[in-house]
């Protein structure tokens, strides 16, 4: 009986393959639907994301969610169901990257306060001083530390511009910063005369 109703599925409602997957808990019954609806899924999705590869990747991890939502649901209108779980997963998602996003965004707040632990130049000499230690960093961390600190650019930005990655970004002006500090402190006590 199983075996015919599998290979039936295009006769059955979606009352039927939800009564099947209940009874059986078979996946397959829930991919039957999906198949059915899944163009509709997408629609919502890229009308939230507004950008086809995220939204189809969207669609896959609703997917994912429908075999638990389904035993925990008695659904009785299949697509209306699946219309609330996907408006609501896009919107949990958009959520957790505003969330990403203003972490970002502090971290890099945050990290710029720390340089400016160090008093900003006052002088030509100074100045002169910072631009001597510039020159001893490393090629890749000199350019994302003028970009982060001089420039105001964000890690993102910074990416985009140099092809580096986030990580290398984040990598590189923590060790140039680290590392200017280093050569500061090694050029003001040059220049300090002995007595």
């Amino acid at each position: 009986m199983r075996l015919f109703i599998r290979g039936n599925t295009e006769k059955l409602s979606d009352a039927e393959l939800l009564k099947q997957y209940r009874e059986t808990g078979d996946k397959f019954f829930v991919g039957e639907l999906f198949k059915r609806y899944s163009h509709l899924v997408f629609g919502v999705c890229l009308s939230y994301f507004k950008d086809k590869d995220e939204s189809k990747d969207a669609v896959m991890h609703i997917f994912e969610k429908l075999f638990e939502g389904l035993r925990r649901n008695e659904v009785q209108h299949f697509p209306a169901w699946l219309s609330f779980v996907s408006r609501n997963f896009c919107i949990s998602e958009l959520r957790k990257k505003k969330v990403r996003s203003a972490r970002e965004e502090e971290m890099t707040y945050e990290t710029k306060l720390d340089l400016m632990e160090e008093p900003m130049p006052e002088t030509e000499v100074q100045a002169g001083q910072v631009e001597a230690a510039l020159k001893t960093l490393k090629d890749d961390q000199r350019i994302c530390v003028e970009l982060f600190f001089l420039k105001g650019k964000s890690y993102k930005e910074i990416s985009e511009v140099t092809g580096f990655s986030d990580k290398e970004v984040k990598s590189f002006i923590q060790n140039g910063k680290r590392n200017l500090k280093i050569s500061l402190s090694t050029i003001h006590h040059e220049q300090i005369p002995l007595a």
